[in-house]
């Protein structure tokens, strides 16, 4: 049986970025996905914040031009203007961005298993035994950590005992080509109770690539049906009448912010499995790459240390506080379940304070921490069980 350091079930973003800083610092990396190609069944949006396109390093190529004009619309369509001095946006070509970081993992020594089906979890006394199917096949392999970026109904989390998510929202989102652009790009969005309840709508072309998508509470409407009711509107803003599409993109978004419970000693959670997103707009990328960061410095003084107490230092617990405004604004748009109220909200967001409000949902920095090893606290955090 083929022993790894690390055993990484899911090859998005999270587990990508985690394999990458991992094999880069030497770590013995298997990563695993369903997929043989990462550029197809793209399940996130793609829609990266300035603090994330600042601070991390992106392939040429894979990030879209940059955006600093929203313009937020009401059920009955006024609109509300937001505009930052900086840009604010840049939407991920999110096939190319995962092919190029899959390059950077293997050059660096990490071994992709494509393809690949996660089967089970066997915790042993110093290390773990996972099973994977491939091609009608099962084989084990032994690693002393394994991390579940496996989305957000995540097998790991529950093979491990951890934390599972239990709110999330869906979106659909489509990708075209070939849409002229005039003027600046400009990132449209809709709140409307039937359109996307819970959620937004959103329209955006920056030159490259237009993107038509919608979100909402999966039992309040049917996200296929909804986009291609949106199109109507979004028809006015971002001219599709000779868009070739190019993808579709769809799945959860955990919505209960950081999950308290994300590690034990056998292994931890990280992106959606972790509930590392956004509990409200923007920005939800970004604590997805900062937590991969943290965990792979976790993984790496647990493998350097040999003590797997390490990892119990990885805490949800740590960063909850950070998501309590997000969470709170959560809950009032939940409840907003009516275009009536929907619209005195958006008279309220047109006011002096209300603007306000907006510009810092859209345009805040602050939704996550970029948190060192050495500021977690020695003692752990969570139980080992």
């Amino acid at each position: 049986m083929r022993e790894f350091d690390v055993v990484i079930i899911g090859a998005g973003l999270a587990g990508l970025h985690a394999a990458r800083e991992l094999s880069r610092s030497g770590a013995k990396v298997l990563l695993v996905d369903r997929k043989t190609d990462l550029s197809r069944g793209v399940h996130t949006t793609g829609i990266f914040v300035r603090k994330t396109f600042e601070d991390f390093d992106f392939p040429p190529g894979t990030l879209g031009k940059e955006v600093s004009r929203v313009v937020l619309y009401s059920p009955k369509l006024r609109s509300m203007l937001l505009v930052s001095e900086k840009p604010e946006f840049r939407a991920g070509k999110m096939g190319a961005l995962y092919n190029a970081y899959l390059k950077q993992c293997t050059d660096a020594g990490a071994e992709f298993s494509g393809g690949t089906r996660y089967v089970s979890l066997e915790i042993g006394d110093d290390e773990s035994f996972v099973t994977l199917e491939k091609n009608g096949e099962r084989f084990g392999v032994k690693a002393k950590v394994v991390i579940g970026a496996d989305g957000s109904n995540s097998r790991v989390a529950r093979d491990l005992g951890l934390d599972e998510n239990r709110e999330w929202i869906v979106g659909f989102e489509k990708v075209y080509r070939g849409v002229p652009l005039e003027g600046e790009p400009v990132l449209h969005c809709f709140l409307d109770a039937k359109l996307a309840p819970g959620y937004i709508a959103w329209a955006t072309n920056d030159g490259d690539e237009a993107h038509v998508g919608v979100g909402g509470y999966a039992a309040d409407f049917d996200p296929r049906k909804a986009v291609e009711e949106f199109e109507k509107h979004a028809s006015k803003y971002v001219d599709l009448s000779r868009a070739e599409l190019a993808e579709t993109r769809g799945g959860r978004i955990p919505v209960g912010g950081v999950l308290r419970r994300i590690a034990n000693a056998n292994g931890l959670l990280i992106g959606d499995a972790a509930g590392a997103v956004s509990p409200l707009t923007a920005g939800g990328l970004d604590p997805c790459l900062r937590l991969s960061s943290l965990a792979a410095d976790v993984v790496l003084e647990r493998i350097r240390t040999d003590d797997p107490d390490v990892l119990l230092r990885y805490s949800g617990s740590l960063f909850r506080s950070r998501f309590i405004s997000r969470l709170w604004m959560r809950r009032v748009i939940a409840f907003f379940r009516s275009n009536a109220l929907i619209e005195l909200g958006c008279a309220i967001l047109r006011t002096k304070p209300g603007t306000r409000l907006a510009k810092h949902v859209f345009f805040g920095r602050g939704s996550f921490p970029n948190v060192e090893i050495e500021t977690l606290p020695k003692k752990a955090a969570v139980s080992k069980t």
